[in-house]
């Protein structure tokens, strides 16, 4: 396929577009500047991880760098990119298995009591920090609907980015991934149906944090803090769900997610505080574990689902490498308090 759009346009607006289009590519570095962000975002959807990603960026403009001479303006800038990003997801993505959260693997709850179950060669779905990102577009990077993103194939995948997040024509879709209207419509229709069943669209924006989820989230960190187990029941919904990759188990109900803080968590009182952050456009807590030198050291990452003042869902991911993405400290001193506590 190649690189340039085939959309045409009159000869004075292609001139002007191609003047315009050459001036942006002649400066190669403000041009990686300006859409390193949303071109990570796009990598980020199509491959449920943050370091592919990141790869796939890059690879994006190595191959735009060498394309550039034969850019002939018919597109813009970012289109042409955006174009050059989908291929090259897809070509990534061609016999890969999809990366999943645990809740997503069709196994049954777990009760508390269970035996933890782990599984490190399943490439989980990571999240991302909203610092790598476009914020903006929190709504179609938050960890519900990446990871129904990955139930579909990767073609249906590409079709639904471009078509809903990015609001692309049927018959731009169709040019960028080389195939028909006809078959772009077809894509589209089964990937809603999938994502249908899930209850799911990119346009379930979360509005901002209101003063009484701001109270949630110090409540929250505070209860970990205390390790007050009664209280998380009471900020969790009845119904709330939890998972913890690499760990395959997945629990359902805040009185069953509370016995497991209480069983399986090591830290007692004062053992666990947690720093506020953000991933995939929602709240996100670093919670780490008191050492037995007195220090405290990461043990997992929290991405929290609020529905109103409650928390509807946790996914905690284990591995100081997401601490260190979201470029939160590799230890806190054994005198370490959090602000946020009665």
């Amino acid at each position: 396929m190649a690189v340039v759009d085939q959309v045409t346009t009159g000869t004075g607006e292609m001139t002007v577009r191609s003047a315009e289009a050459g001036a942006e590519l002649a400066d190669f570095e403000a041009l990686t500047g300006r859409y390193q962000r949303e071109l990570m975002a796009h990598c980020y959807r199509m491959s449920g991880s943050v370091h592919e990603a990141e790869d796939l960026v890059q690879e994006t403009f190595l191959r735009a760098w060498k394309a550039s001479a034969g850019f002939q303006g018919r597109s813009s800038v970012r289109t042409w990119l955006y174009r050059i990003a989908t291929n090259v997801c897809l070509t990534n993505l061609e016999g890969r298995p999809r990366r999943p959260l645990p809740a997503g693997l069709g196994t049954a709850d777990s009760q508390a009591g269970d035996a933890l179950e782990q599984d490190h060669e399943i490439p989980w779905l990571e999240p991302v920090p909203d610092a790598a990102v476009e914020v903006a577009e929190r709504d179609t990077i938050r960890l519900a609907f990446v990871a129904a993103l990955q139930h579909l194939p990767a073609r249906q995948r590409a079709v639904l980015i471009l078509r809903d997040v990015l609001r692309w024509s049927a018959a731009e879709t169709a040019a960028a991934l080389d195939t028909t209207t006809a078959a772009v419509n077809s894509a589209l229709q089964r990937a809603h149906a999938q994502l249908g069943d899930r209850a799911l669209t990119p346009d379930d924006v979360a509005p901002d944090l209101d003063a009484a989820q701001q109270r949630l989230l110090d409540a929250y960190l505070d209860a970990f803090w205390r390790k007050d187990v009664d209280r998380i029941v009471q900020l969790l919904q009845y119904d709330a769900t939890w998972d913890m990759p690499p760990f395959l188990n997945h629990y359902r109900g805040a009185e069953n997610i509370a016995r497991l803080i209480d069983s399986k968590c090591p830290g007692g009182v004062h053992d666990m505080p947690m720093l506020r952050t953000s991933a995939n456009g929602q709240p996100a807590f670093g919670l780490y574990m008191r050492q037995p030198e007195g220090h405290f050291e990461p043990f997992h990452v929290q991405v929290l689902d609020l529905d109103g003042a409650k928390v509807r869902h946790v996914t905690a991911f284990f591995g100081a490498e997401h601490f260190a993405r979201l470029g939160l400290p590799d230890r806190l001193p054994a005198d370490y308090e959090p602000a946020a506590t009665s």
